[in-house]
């Protein structure tokens, strides 16, 4: 009973330093004897109340490199090769969402809930085993209202101090019950210390009521916080350091999201029955999103959209001494304990094996998702076997005239892939060199290679190869998917003005842009055209393209199963199916240039088609949770 032990533990107190790179934490979390300090030490002034605070920076789970293969996409944009079958993604596939528990993940891979929790950092080869959401939220909550509880014993602080020390508890209050909430639904939120000898009674409030208690605390937090903790007098004793700090940017960016799922089909639903969005969470969403954006936009917090051309700093460095990916458009990270984790993992769960050493199971796009990327026009494709003559689209030529975004993302059919030399046993070497993702292709396997017609590049350099070798230690190649990035404040953004305002032109009071402007802000970096008048019509013709904007650009970054559920699709015909792409190559193959490579025969395949019905739309929660007393209930359907 997991969350019942984090409600009513005392934890102990252990400091971190919350930095762009933390190989250098463990002299701080190694915990002697007189560490264990009593209350009245441990919050007196703000060192003392910092290094309290800063172990929930230690719940944020890195998601993209918990183990030697991660998993993290469960809409309809992923599938794995058939070497394995044990990540979240194959239960989910098979509607068993019983599988993101512990005791239902024999191979502990998962980072929904793992045993033994530590927010320790283990040195050496620490691959962030141990952390997880489930159990880092109810552990956080818990030291959180401890935190809360004892402000008045720090007396040997300024107002400042004080005020970062409340801002980012009341930021992590706000986040933990948001993450909870994403997956199963309204939750009790612990907004104060559970007695540890009673027995507990807190309800399930609804998703409504529980979004208002996080929306509380994100806008005090907010007003709380400064936007760059280097302007303040305790960030300049860590100064340069504080990138990772909670601020008021970060805030305001759940702020947003909070009330944008709120507001959004799902969540409505649950409380009032429409399967509609509601505007006026959906209007709250907007003014938070403006605040931010109005901020950015002015220069007067660091944040900014990474040039496309270093698009890649988003989510991966390489050569940079280990720098944090992120650069200026990264809003919510966590730490990364081990810089070998990349080494160890993700960057070798892309490629297949013929070429790529490491685990067996790969991490392949699905065709289906893939044909959201559609023309550098900024037409969609309508039928990615069929011609089509308004977006340009010629299915004998499906490389050709495309998103920016796909060629920076997808491996396809003829991309040069290997730099380096192929050594005389790997002959014939244009197996190896050149992606062979056409129909019986020497990249297409199903067990260890692409089962789709595609593989990922997006999280890792084309160098990612044994010949090439950039994930090797020495290159220093990092990776990290962020929680948020400035891109998708921009698309919440236009999602919550024109849902709250019933049209393509919605807009918050304090900011700017329309709806249609912010979506045009990220096609213009991507140098994709803006969204076509046709789309504008009404806020229903906008909202599908805007879903598709928000599939191409975000894609693969952990956000589309949430979306699904949001928006009342997960259970839907086409977003059911995983396809794979089937064609031939025909007349001479084109080594410069793949987009000039004719193909025939194409066709869509159905790999998997997922048989679920209302009650997917909640993960059920732990039976011994639920069983601990009568309020706190099960999701529908479990």
């Amino acid at each position: 009973m997991m969350m019942k032990k984090y409600l009513k533990i005392i934890v102990s107190f252990g400091v971190i330093v919350s930095s762009s790179y933390m190989s250098s934490c463990k002299k701080y979390l190694d915990k002697e004897e007189q560490s264990i300090i009593s209350e009245k030490e441990a919050f007196k002034n703000f060192n003392n109340f910092q290094g309290y605070t800063e172990e929930l920076y230690h719940c944020i789970v890195n998601f993209s490199n918990l183990y030697y293969t991660n998993s993290w996409n469960w809409g309809e944009d992923e599938i794995t090769s058939t070497a394995g079958d044990y990540h979240f993604i194959h239960k989910i596939d098979n509607g068993n969402f019983w599988g993101w528990q512990a005791q239902h993940d024999g191979w502990g891979s998962g980072w929904m809930e793992q045993n033994d929790f530590t927010t320790e950092f283990l040195g050496g080869n620490d691959r962030n085993i141990n952390k997880d959401l489930w159990n880092a939220a109810w552990f956080g909550l818990r030291k959180i209202s401890i935190g809360l509880e004892n402000m008045d014993k720090m007396t040997e602080a300024t107002q400042e101090e004080r005020d970062l020390i409340k801002g980012q508890l009341l930021f992590f209050r706000g986040w933990f019950h948001h993450r909870l909430m994403e997956y199963f639904g309204g939750m009790p939120y612990i907004n104060t210390v559970l007695p540890s000898d009673e027995k507990l009674t807190l309800p399930r409030l609804n998703y409504h009521e529980c979004a208002d208690l996080a929306a509380a605390d994100f806008r005090e937090a907010a007003n709380l916080l400064p936007i760059n903790w280097d302007d303040t007098n305790p960030g300049k004793r860590t100064l340069g350091k504080n990138a990772l700090r909670i601020n008021k940017i970060m805030a305001l960016g759940y702020l947003g999201k909070n009330y944008l799922w709120a507001g959004s089909p799902l969540m409505n639903f649950t409380v009032t029955g429409s399967r509609t969005y509601q505007a006026d969470y959906c209007k709250k969403a907007a003014e938070a999103f403006g605040e931010l954006l109005s901020l950015t936009e002015s220069g007067q917090a660091p944040y900014k959209l990474v040039d496309f051309e270093n698009y890649h700093l988003n989510f991966y460095t390489i050569s940079e001494n280990w720098a944090l990916p992120g650069s200026t458009e990264a809003i919510f990270r966590g730490p990364y304990n081990a810089g070998n984790n990349t080494h160890y993992g993700t960057s070798k769960q892309y490629m297949p094996s013929l070429i790529t050493e490491g685990d067996a199971l790969k991490f392949v796009p699905t065709a289906n998702y893939v044909n959201y990327y559609g023309m550098a026009n900024g037409l969609p494709i309508k039928d990615i076997t069929q011609a089509d003559a308004e977006s340009g689209y010629d299915p004998q030529y499906p490389w050709k005239g495309r998103d920016p975004r796909f060629y920076n993302d997808i491996v396809f059919d003829g991309v040069k892939v290997i730099k380096g030399t192929i050594p005389p046993k790997d002959r014939p070497e244009n197996e190896y060199r050149y992606a062979q993702l056409y129909t019986n292709g020497s990249y297409r396997n199903i067990q260890n290679g692409s089962r789709t017609g595609y593989t990922l590049r997006k999280f890792i350099p084309l160098t990612t190869n044994d010949y090439d070798r950039a994930f090797d230690y020495g290159s220093n190649m990092h990776i990290y998917v962020p929680y948020m990035r400035l891109a998708d404040v921009y698309l919440m953004y236009a999602e919550a003005a024109s849902m709250g305002n019933n049209s393509a032109i919605g807009k918050s009071a304090n900011y700017n842009k329309t709806a249609v402007e912010a979506v045009n802000i990220i096609r213009k970096r991507a140098g994709v055209a803006d969204v076509n008048t046709k789309f504008l019509a009404s806020s229903d013709a906008f909202i599908g393209e805007l879903r598709r904007e928000r599939a191409v650009e975000l894609a693969y970054e952990g956000h589309r199963f949430n979306d699904l559920r949001r928006w009342l699709l997960l259970t839907e015909s086409p977003y059911t199916l995983k396809t794979a792409l089937e064609f031939d190559r025909t007349g001479t193959f084109n080594t410069t240039d793949p987009t000039q490579n004719r193909v025939v025969n194409m066709k869509e395949k159905v790999l998997v088609e997922r048989k679920f019905t209302s009650k997917h739309y909640w993960l059920p929660l732990k039976v011994s949770d639920v069983s601990m007393y009568p309020e706190f209930s099960q999701n529908p359907g479990w």
